[in-house]
């Protein structure tokens, strides 16, 4: 019988895009199922410019952007493919987490794929489907798994550890096979709030001298950044609202709920009302049962937290609770002194009914789910020169430092390691002779030098 290998589909010098194959005699599971967000794919697809939705396989395996592999696409989703649909030859297909890099090509594999993911993942995912019409995921045989409890899957074995990243309900696994056991980080940080979660899931890895470790990389090479915690961005934002009495703007990402729950306690310390997107407060309203009691601020429960009413011609059934008592520009243009407003890099058009007073500050605090760089960091910049607005740089990362995963390598002393997520990968040959820098396709023999 064959000897179990792993093959990486994607993620492979570049970020995002994961895809990662476990094969263990007749068993296959893949590991995670999105697009990349590298200079590979926007050679051909970029902002508007996508894959037709009529036949998006076909689109995609034109440029080489989808794994050539049968089994494992709906019939649907193989439309004037040259890929022939064959019955499901994958066995199972874990989701690490709700960032679109790792989950967003869903919707083209086969219903009769069971796809497992965490309970929170599975809100998450239904709730940003809800909200947004352009991310759907599909049907599916949906599997939750719970916190450290084995999943079978044939002769294959996957322990899920929740991790900590700047999604919440993030995680990595550990998966037994037959020649000993990989470790998947999914992508991880040590230095946010659910740190200890990291902490817990390196140590029970290292705990099992796993044959493989493989690990996300996405700082890992030059990163000049300082490496800020939520603290130390707490601390940052407390001290701009504290110095400013103008309306105060804020961007982040919009699912992470760390950096929400952040700027919602500077502007509680600051006597402020913080105003959120119509799809943020509906987020935060669906994943509130998901934590601890009064942990998630939402509105209409949490004080001074309200909704922007910004311009639309339509409205969605979801957002017409919200928008009720939502706050107009004109109101915040006024009294902008007692707002942290907090919207996303695509509501930059109400700058021109909001009109801040020159100098007013501007908190940059995205969180990367697909890379360290923002894509239109001169268009950001152009707006907040046009309207003579304050930039102030806040942002907790949502991966681990270069330095850091390399004494993680260390402590975990696995066989082999292999690096993805990581236009860098060269940068972990510093961890010793047992690192291997994957190339695209190829299986690799778990627990062998291969």
């Amino acid at each position: 019988m064959s000897e179990p290998t792993v093959t990486f589909l994607g993620g492979v010098r570049e970020i995002g895009g994961n895809k990662v194959l476990i094969e263990d005699g007749p068993d296959r599971i893949l590991f995670d199922f999105g697009p990349a967000f590298s200079e590979r794919m926007e050679q051909f697809y970029v902002d508007f410019l996508q894959p037709r939705r009529a036949s998006p396989v076909q689109d995609l395996l034109e440029f080489d952007l989808l794994p050539r592999i049968e089994g494992l696409y709906s019939r649907e989703a193989l439309t004037d493919s040259d890929l022939p649909y064959r019955a499901p030859e994958v066995h199972g297909l874990f989701v690490s987490h709700a960032h679109a890099d790792h989950a967003g090509y869903l919707r083209l594999v086969d219903p009769e794929i069971p796809v497992y993911v965490g309970a929170g993942t599975r809100r998450l995912l239904e709730t940003i489907e809800a909200s947004s019409p352009s991310m759907k995921y599909g049907e599916h045989r949906w599997e939750v798994f719970a916190d450290r409890a084995p999943v079978r899957v044939g002769r294959l074995e996957v322990v899920p550890f929740p991790v900590d990243h700047s999604i919440p309900f993030a995680y990595g696994f550990l998966v037994r096979t037959s020649a000993g056991t990989l470790a998947y980080t999914g992508d991880f940080r040590q230095h946010g709030p659910r740190a200890p979660d990291t902490h817990a899931f390196l140590a029970a890895a290292a705990a099992e001298s796993p044959a493989a470790f493989v690990t996300e990389g996405t700082r890992a090479g030059p990163d000049p950044r300082r490496d800020f915690s939520e603290e130390g961005v707490r601390t940052g934002v407390d001290r701009i609202l504290e110095e400013s009495g103008t309306l105060a703007l804020a961007c982040t990402y919009p699912r992470d709920v760390d950096r929400l729950r952040t700027l919602y306690e500077s502007a509680q310390a600051a006597d402020r009302e913080m105003v959120v997107s119509p799809r943020t407060a509906y987020l935060l309203e669906k994943i509130a049962p998901m934590f601890p009691r009064d942990a998630v601020p939402t509105v209409g429960h949490a004080p001074g937290l309200s909704v922007y009413a910004r311009k639309k011609r339509r409205v969605a059934t979801w957002e017409v609770p919200y928008l009720e008592s939502a706050l107009e520009a004109e109101t915040l243009r006024a009294r902008g002194e007692r707002y942290l407003l907090a919207l996303d890099f695509y509501h930059f058009p109400e700058l021109i009914d909001l009109r801040p007073p020159r100098g007013s500050p501007f908190i940059h605090s995205m969180s990367e789910p697909f890379s360290e760089d923002d894509v239109s960091d001169q268009v950001l910049h152009n707006w907040l020169d046009h309207f003579g607005l304050a930039f102030h740089q806040m942002h907790a990362s949502g991966h681990a430092s270069g330095p850091e995963l390399l004494e993680i390598v260390r402590r975990t002393a696995p066989t082999c390691v292999y690096p993805i997520h990581t236009q860098h990968p060269e940068a972990f040959e510093r961890a010793g002779p047992k690192v291997r820098l994957p190339e695209l396709g190829r299986p690799y023999p778990i627990g062998r030098d291969a």
